[in-house]
């Protein structure tokens, strides 16, 4: 028997107090015991988003509050301008097209981050666009953009600014009500250390006005219905019950260690892992990287596809590779959640012995010497919170 290490960007290993909860027998959702348990997962959702306005729970993956997005902000033939860069920024071209919007593309080479000033240039050229669509953090590159920036530029004109926070949301800062974010999704397989299942969406007031008018067919995905219902700390559909009981617990972990905690374990995490890569010889694909996940370009004469498959398939250890025209040239180690300090020795430790095996240049050490280097000077924060508190004999995966 071999333990099993997960390291990608999403599904993220569960912490033992998830688990736990997902493991419980289950109750009603049409009760006055799940409302109560569902108005405190929305007051957290609400802390995590850092906005004052409801968080939507749909029971998809991310990708469902994607759709929710874009039909309920657009109408057939609205202009959406798309900042593109990577797999899931395509997902945002695809979803506006798939609804009848014309979308209005802004390039972005794989691994780097959009320039803010083509933003603001493409607004100026298209003064009646809708809505802007970003990621935060481009899962596929390891890119994280500037939206702080860009959402000062987006909030001067009538446009509407909806960001994928899928990977992003609890590993780079995200002030969404305070940069002026208008529409933030996000998934409960990344930070929030759920199994996927769950997706999430808020909203500004400035973006509910405009699903109050939009045109596009909706049903399940209609925020309508759903603010209407979280009036009574409700859904209007089932909910995915066990999976909010999980997020309830998540959610107490994360707000115990402090959202701020989070992120800057996480941002040290990152950067003691972008550490060992350059101590490798290795070069990161992004250009300016995200702390949830650190892409890394494949070295001369080796095959990324197989170098992940060799760490999984001798050692037990889940990276990910490269996506569409980026597979075979790029694998990628996740850093946020429940994966801690160990976990990435771990992996980097799998990293060094197959890249020698396959044929790479390096002396075995290096990258986890200069790991241990920088997580050596504060040791308490590289490791979740929530390992202190689990159960003796609770494994971590």
């Amino acid at each position: 028997m071999q333990k099993h290490y997960l390291l990608t960007p999403g599904p993220t290993p569960l912490p033992p107090q998830v688990q736990e909860a997902l493991g419980r027998p289950i109750i009603h959702h049409r009760t006055a015991e799940y409302r109560t348990l569902f108005k405190r997962v929305q007051q957290g959702l609400q802390a995590v988003v850092a906005t004052s306005q409801p968080v939507v729970v749909f029971t998809s993956s991310g990708t469902g509050a994607m759709e929710g997005a874009v039909c309920n902000l657009l109408s057939p033939g609205d202009r959406a301008l798309v900042i593109l860069g990577g797999k899931f920024a395509e997902r945002w071209r695809d979803v506006c097209a798939a609804y009848g919007a014309q979308v209005i593309p802004i390039p972005v080479a794989y691994g780097e981050a959009v320039d803010p000033e083509q933003v603001r240039q493409a607004l100026k050229q298209h003064p009646d666009a809708k809505a802007v669509f970003s990621t935060l953090c481009e899962t596929s590159t390891g890119v994280v953009n500037d939206l702080q920036t860009i959402a000062s530029i987006v909030r001067a004109t009538n446009a509407v600014l909806v960001v994928d926070a899928i990977s992003g949301l609890l590993a780079d800062p995200c002030q969404t009500e305070a940069w002026g974010i208008d529409a933030l999704v996000s998934g409960s397989q990344k930070g929030l250390m759920l199994p996927p299942g769950l997706a999430f969406i808020s909203l500004s007031p400035k973006a509910w006005a405009l699903a109050e008018q939009a045109k596009n067919p909706r049903y399940y995905f209609d925020l309508r219905a759903y603010k209407k219902s979280l009036a009574d700390d409700d859904t209007p559909y089932t909910s995915s019950v066990s999976l909010v009981v999980a997020l309830d617990e998540a959610l107490k972990l994360i707000l115990a260690e402090g959202v701020e905690a989070f992120l800057a374990r996480s941002a040290l995490l990152a950067n003691a892992t972008r550490a060992a890569i350059h101590a490798m010889g290795l070069q990161l694909f992004a250009k300016r990287p995200s702390n949830g996940v650190t892409a890394v370009s494949a070295p001369d004469g080796v095959d990324t596809k197989k170098l992940v498959k060799q760490i999984q398939d001798r050692y037990q250890v889940t990276l990910a590779g490269g996506q569409g025209e980026m597979a075979g040239k790029v694998f990628r180690i996740a850093h946020m959640g429940y994966i801690g300090a160990f976990d990435l020795l771990v992996a980097l430790a799998c990293v060094e012995l197959s890249l020698v095996e396959l044929g790479a240049s390096l002396s075995p050490g290096q990258g986890l010497k200069a790991f241990q280097s920088m997580i050596g000077r504060v040791p308490a924060q590289a490791q979740p919170a929530s390992r202190a508190s689990a159960p003796v004999g609770a494994g971590a995966r």
